[in-house]
């Protein structure tokens, strides 16, 4: 697994000339800059726009390189009169190669190993220091602290399939964790390889939830899981979530990431030819959204693109919303306040260019929004966080602009029924075999197989699950 290089910086400049978002996010939140809609800097209410000052961009950041060359990573050796010329330079060439050779041993695998399990911890430590700032910047009220009283008691009650899924996603040789992708910070992505690699396999490109804010690769674990089991590969893409950037940053990293998949899946036993891309809850607005900017610069003239519409298959949406003009105001009675949701998105102007399902209604762009793909949009009709209405508008107006779409809606399903309860649940998922379906349609030895697919097993208790979903925040 590529691990990336961190640069080695002079101690007596760190401050000048490193950037941490957490240690950005805990300074005083009076001392914080935001900008106004001009973009010029000024001091603001932190409930009208929150945004991370930094001494420098993450462009700038990411060309830092090492003050070290590579051969000064040798110790240093003082070399006697009569030894022979380059006897100790030789001596410390066979010593690295030894060392290179048992680093292949069981033991230098379980530290790899050790290694990759702390990037992880870390990468969610940050994360979850990164959600805590913000709410401390933000105030918590007591819809806030109720909410999360039943996050607390939702996340225990599904604790042990998390802990399967966990240990899955640590200790799995199907999973490929951290692939770089961009430049950036979090542009890595986790592959979820099928245990038959016999061919070039079916590929997702996912797009994780997380309310903009919490948004993690690691939550689609469960969703790679399932579908490698059925021969397809999985690509959890990772994005910056707000603080740290707005809803443009998150489609740049979006787009990115899947442009990644679309041009080196092949390396790694994927299908270039059959990809598909997916997202849930907040990754689904997200995806849609660089679905539909891709579109638009495929039929500009002269612009520079790193993928096309045209290399995917499909997208799937699941649980999404996609007409911001209409659930600005549902989010703010759910609790995420429109002052806040108004700063991820960058002000309510943006609302409908980031709305896909106003986005597609322009007249202007009817030849580009025509050259999507097939568009499938899954949602419950039981779903309070995002109504299930949101889909079924948005595949309507696909239709209206001549693209193959439709809505699937499952009686009674909540937002988070058909992500977590479900596939928790085992037995037969609905909405995983109608995700199956879709991607193995025309695969005749595919179809086959999953014919006579054994049912998931159950991986938490009927009784918790269902206590899960009364006291689930969502």
């Amino acid at each position: 697994m590529p691990s990336p290089l961190l640069p080695i910086t002079n101690t007596s400049s760190r401050h000048a000339s490193s950037f941490d978002p957490v240690s950005c996010l805990a300074s005083s939140p009076s001392s914080a800059f935001f900008l106004s809609k001009d973009g010029a800097a000024a001091h603001g209410d932190p409930m009208a726009n929150l945004l991370i000052s930094s001494p420098f961009d993450d462009e700038k950041a990411a060309s830092v390189r090492p003050l070290l060359s590579g051969a000064s990573s040798y110790a240093s050796t003082v070399t006697p009169a009569s030894a022979p010329s380059g006897f100790y330079q030789q001596r410390r060439r066979r010593s690295a190669s030894e060392s290179s050779l048992s680093s292949m041993s069981d033991d230098g695998r379980h530290q790899s190993l050790g290694r990759e399990v702390a990037d992880a911890a870390s990468e969610t430590f940050v994360l979850t220091r990164l959600s805590l700032k913000l709410l401390r910047c933000l105030g918590v009220g007591y819809r806030w602290i109720t909410r999360f009283l039943a996050l607390g008691c939702y996340s225990l009650l599904l604790m042990p399939g998390f802990v399967q899924v966990g240990y899955y996603y640590f200790f799995s040789k199907q999973v490929r964790r951290g692939i770089v992708y961009g430049d950036l910070p979090r542009n890595r992505l986790d592959l979820y390889l099928p245990k038959n690699m016999d061919g070039p396999k079916p590929v997702v490109a996912f797009i994780t939830g997380g309310a903009w804010i919490i948004g993690y690769k690691a939550w689609g674990s469960l969703l790679g899981q399932q579908l490698s089991e059925r021969d397809i590969m999985v690509a959890c893409i990772d994005y910056r979530n707000f603080p740290q950037v707005t809803i443009g940053d998150m489609v740049k990293d979006a787009s990115q990431g899947i442009s990644f998949v679309c041009n080196h899946i092949a390396e790694y036993g994927g299908d270039p030819n059959r990809v598909y891309v997916m997202g849930q809850s907040a990754g689904a607005h997200i995806a849609a959204c660089a679905f539909l900017e891709q579109a638009i610069k495929d039929c500009g003239e002269g612009e520079s693109t790193s993928w096309s519409v045209s290399q995917t298959k499909a997208y799937f949406g699941l649980s999404g919303g996609y007409n911001l003009l209409e659930l600005v105001d549902h989010f703010h009675r759910r609790g995420l306040y429109r002052s806040i949701f108004l700063g991820i998105m960058e002000g309510e102007p943006s609302l409908r260019r980031y709305s896909p399902d106003l986005v597609a209604q322009d007249p202007n762009i009817r030849i580009a929004v025509s050259r999507l793909p097939p568009i499938i949009l899954f949602h419950g009709t039981a779903d309070y966080s995002i109504p299930s209405d949101a889909s079924k508008n948005f595949a309507e107006t696909l239709r209206r602009a001549g693209v193959k779409a439709e809505s699937i809606l499952y009686e009674g399903k909540t937002h988070t029924d058909l992500f977590l309860q479900d596939p928790m649940r085992g037995g037969k998922d609905d909405m995983l075999e109608d995700l199956v379906a879709y991607i193995h349609a025309g695969d005749t030895e595919a179809l086959a197989k999953d014919a006579v697919a054994p049912p998931r097993r159950r991986m938490v208790p009927e009784c918790m699950l269902k206590l899960a979903r009364a006291v689930s925040p969502f």
